[in-house]
């Protein structure tokens, strides 16, 4: 079998190179300003069609205190239209590269050049720890593939002597002081160094402070070097939950709130139908599975999984874009489908998706909290906020600024908030509320239910205003409200100030009276 079909039959599973060994006589060694070391640099091309990765084994010998990795990679130029070369890179130990991940020790995608781990410390997006003897993998994932192929270059180099002591991981606590019940404000989709951020830990927190949020999901792609990364960022004020955003090749998502330490897999595609099995895994892990962007642009960006193992999606990714209108028009098919088709005991709407909205900051300018998902939780903790998020208890909002109050009453004064559900007849007077502070001038209310958007309004310009709207359960089977701003193209719809989760209206049979 020729190279191009091996690289075809194996694309599932990956492709593993020649074997990189330190026993040659060639290999250059020397004193070094680190220490004794040996290096080795391979290089090669892969064609058009390669697997998601392709594996370079390196035998590491005993005694080394540190592995090092550099790697370039060709960029020819591609006419418009036409893929160019993208040559992401990460490492496993010993313990090999199955799926699952007991050998994982580090992904930066193509955030870097080069990294290293020791025991002590790695480079961020790495894990530190022993450099133990055995076969150690690193993972070289084309991305894309200009037409020509792509021509890479991989050195490696081994440090040898005692390895520093390995400190303890110091994660973040699950709980800050907060306001007991009240409504905390988050972004769960954030950057650092750990990844491909710009921001340092340090000054995700700052900005998360500046910003005024309550709490923040550490969710760099496809590692966990960050979960140990906080310590002393956090405090009474400021609640940091770790996580991960899984970035497969057919869509990303967030797992938020996991267990610190726990790394999810992201190593597959939506046609071998694994992702139910890591999806899982988050939620054994304590944490929620929420699609990220799931109509993004970028490659690989688009969700390919289905809703089906999900706990939430992001309908706001960042500013807002036609992809999340793209996103909340599907969102809200999800709750027609909820509504059409009742939960166990026939009433009721069934399984439905909160809405979340998270900024996907990266570097400036990108405004951490912009937007972000407003909580309403027992506590400032990570059981209560994702317990939260899970029932659909929150709103998003482009700022701290913006505050919203959005409920349903019936004549007997029963209430409904946000995420709930209120029961009464099929044609009983039900009273929609929704109160608005810190909303720009250019401001417009809409509200909209499974029949479509059925009542528009301008807000006051101090951006202010209370909106009420009656209707009956047989008419609206859920309500949910919008805030946006003035179009800035005329006849499409304008950008997002806010956007509520919905609330229930449930007929219980009968008629009013």
């Amino acid at each position: 079998m020729n190279r191009r079909g091996l690289l075809a039959a194996t694309a599932a599973t990956g492709l593993t190179l020649a074997t990189v060994s330190f026993a040659r006589a060639e290999d250059r060694s020397g004193p070094g300003p680190d220490g004794p070391h040996r290096t080795r640099t391979v290089r090669g091309t892969l064609p058009v069609g390669s697997p998601d990765y392709v594996y370079l084994p390196v035998d590491v010998p005993r005694g080394v205190a540190e592995f090092a990795v550099s790697y370039t990679y060709g960029k020819p130029p591609v006419p418009p239209g036409v893929q160019g070369n993208a040559l992401d890179i990460g490492l496993f130990d010993e313990r090999g590269t199955a799926l699952g991940g007991r050998g994982f020790r580090g992904w930066s995608g193509g955030a870097r050049t080069s990294f290293f781990v020791r025991a002590d410390a790695a480079t961020p997006g790495y894990l530190p720890g022993p450099v133990r003897p055995g076969t150690w993998y690193i993972a070289l994932a084309p991305y894309t593939v200009a037409p020509e192929g792509l021509p890479y270059e991989v050195t490696v180099t081994l440090r040898f002597g005692e390895p520093a002591p390995a400190p303890a991981p110091v994660y973040p606590p699950e709980r800050a002081r907060g306001r007991g019940r009240a409504w905390y404000r988050g972004d769960c989709h954030v950057h650092s160094v750990h990844s491909d951020g710009r921001r340092t830990p340090a000054e995700v927190a700052a900005a998360a402070r500046a910003a005024g949020l309550d709490f923040i999901n550490s969710s760099e792609h496809n590692t966990t070097s960050a979960h140990a990364a906080w310590e002393g960022l956090w405090g009474d004020d400021l609640l940091i939950l770790t996580g991960e955003e899984i970035t497969t090749r057919n869509g990303h998502v967030l797992a938020v709130g996991t267990d610190p330490g726990v790394f999810v897999d992201w190593r597959y595609r939506a046609r071998e139908n694994r992702f139910g099995r890591y999806a899982h895994q988050v939620r054994r892990a304590g944490g929620l599975v929420v699609p990220a962007h799931p109509h993004a642009t970028c490659i690989g960006c688009n969700w390919k999984f289905g809703l089906a193992d999900a706990d939430a999606v992001e309908v706001w990714n960042g500013p807002w874009t036609p992809d999340d209108e793209i996103a909340l028009a599907e969102w809200d098919n999800t709750l027609v489908a909820a509504v059409r088709n009742p939960g166990d005991g026939g009433d009721g709407p069934g399984r439905w998706l909160p809405a979340m909205g998270n900024s996907d900051a990266h570097r400036e300018p990108d405004r951490v909290g912009h937007p972000q998902t407003v909580v309403l939780a027992e506590s400032l903790s990570r059981r209560a906020i994702l317990a939260g998020i899970r029932a659909g208890r929150s709103y998003l909002a482009e700022s701290t600024a913006l505050t919203l109050s959005f409920g349903a009453t019936d004549g007997r004064g029963e209430h409904a908030g946000i995420g709930e559900r209120l029961r009464a007849a099929a044609d009983a007077p039900v009273t929609v509320r929704l109160e608005v502070s810190g909303a720009a001038a250019d401001c417009t209310v809409r509200l909209v239910t499974d029949q479509g958007v059925l009542l528009t309004t301008p807000l006051s310009a101090a951006g202010t205003g209370v909106v009420e709207w009656r209707t009956t359960p047989a008419h609206a089977a859920y309500v949910r409200a919008e805030v946006r701003h003035a179009p800035a193209v005329p006849g499409l719809p304008g950008a997002f100030a806010a956007l509520t989760n919905p609330v229930f209206l449930d007929a219980a049979g009968g008629t009013a009276g």
